[in-house]
């Protein structure tokens, strides 16, 4: 009988770590402003294709992110990048929003609101494809 309680508990505290578990945030909309000369928002581009919101999860995975680093920017970004992701289907999309500077030297750098990324900047392979992927 305590065998079987056992079984019974190892069971139960199995299937609630699996319930609790950190579940994998899933992108599912990227809505990209590109700024103008003057320094104004253009019309909103929503991608919501898998194929390119997946290649932009891949571009953001390669970002060399430096944490709770304040950094002030000299200019205007050159785009606004808001990311939709969907952590439980039961509660609201969360937002992040990505302040995107094109570099002279084909780089970019971000700076994100999402708390463990902060500023970052990308290698000239990554940028040109990023902003092929945003702007095409």
């Amino acid at each position: 009988m305590k065998k079987f309680r056992g079984m019974i508990l190892v069971g139960l505290l199995g299937t609630i770590l699996f319930a609790c578990s950190d579940k994998e945030d899933q992108l599912t909309r990227i809505d990209v402003q590109k700024v103008n000369e003057e320094g104004n928002y253009e019309d909103i581009q929503i991608i919501a294709d898998k194929e390119k919101i997946n290649f932009v999860e891949q571009s953001l995975d390669n970002v060399r992110w430096e944490p709770q680093t304040e950094a002030i920017m000299a200019k205007k970004e050159g785009a606004l990048v808001i990311a939709f992701y969907t952590y439980d289907e039961n509660m609201p999309e969360r937002l992040y929003e990505y302040k995107i500077w094109f570099e002279e030297n084909d780089t970019v750098t971000i700076i994100s609101n999402k708390e463990d990324e902060g500023y970052g900047r990308l290698d000239k392979e990554n940028a040109q494809n990023l902003q092929n992927i945003l702007f095409n």
